[in-house]
């Protein structure tokens, strides 16, 4: 893990800017703190944080409109805080790229936990696959999120090219949706394998008209394979 990572704290209650960032200071990060979304995302561009917490409902821009900014320009690991338990509210998450959930009331050691394994997570996959993929003409590189076919870049979230990088990486094997799951967000996320099958859709929808003859195929009642397109 780098030395001195900077957390950027988003919440209206400033409680728990007082005890995340008690502990955040005692494990030696650095932190900041936005109590509304305007200023999470303005911070966030303004700060480059190593890692954002986001809590799902704040004043201005609520967490998830902060979350899609966010993911319009940048791959900063994202940790999303909630009062909520609901289903569709870790679906969205998922969807939107969240790289963690967690639902209040926590505990602060776990948070601190996750945050710190959120990080590992993210450095080790720009450490270990920062190799260019090149399979015939689609070119996938994990350093800088980028996605081409044919030399043209597309338009894909950071979730999505990490979906995509794994697959791309193990041509003709077969990964079952919770094994994407544990790959890709790091844990087994509380059965929530919608969130791959939509995201797999919007890949499938995004290299659809292109020239190529490879793709995500899906092994009934077991996973996805990335192979020749059927």
């Amino acid at each position: 893990m780098q030395n001195n990572p900077h957390i950027l704290i988003c919440d209206d209650q400033p409680v728990i800017h007082e005890t995340i960032g008690a502990y955040l200071d005692s494990e030696g990060f650095t932190h900041s703190s936005a109590y509304n979304g305007n200023d999470a995302v303005k911070l966030c561009q303004e700060q480059s944080p190593d890692l954002v917490l986001l809590d799902l409902m704040m004043p201005g821009k609520n967490g998830i409109e902060v979350c899609r900014e966010i993911r319009a320009t940048s791959t900063v690991p994202i940790i999303m805080l909630t009062a909520k338990g609901e289903e569709i509210d870790r679906i969205v998450g998922l969807e939107l790229g969240a790289d963690d959930y967690i639902v209040k009331p926590f505990s602060t050691r776990e948070v601190i936990s996750r945050i710190k394994a959120v990080l590992r997570r993210s450095n080790s996959v720009a450490r270990d696959n920062s190799d260019v993929i090149r399979i015939d003409e689609i070119e996938v590189n994990i350093a800088n999120y980028e996605v081409r076919i044919n030399g043209k870049r597309m338009d894909f979230t950071p979730k999505e090219v990490e979906i995509f990088h794994l697959l791309a990486s193990n041509p003709g094997r077969v990964f079952d949706r919770e094994q994407i799951l544990s790959k890709i967000w790091g844990y087994d996320y509380f059965g929530d394998t919608r969130a791959v099958d939509t995201q797999i859709k919007r890949i499938r929808q995004k290299i659809a008209n292109e020239d190529t003859k490879w793709g995500i195929r899906t092994v009934y009642g077991v996973g996805y394979k990335f192979g020749v397109a059927e």
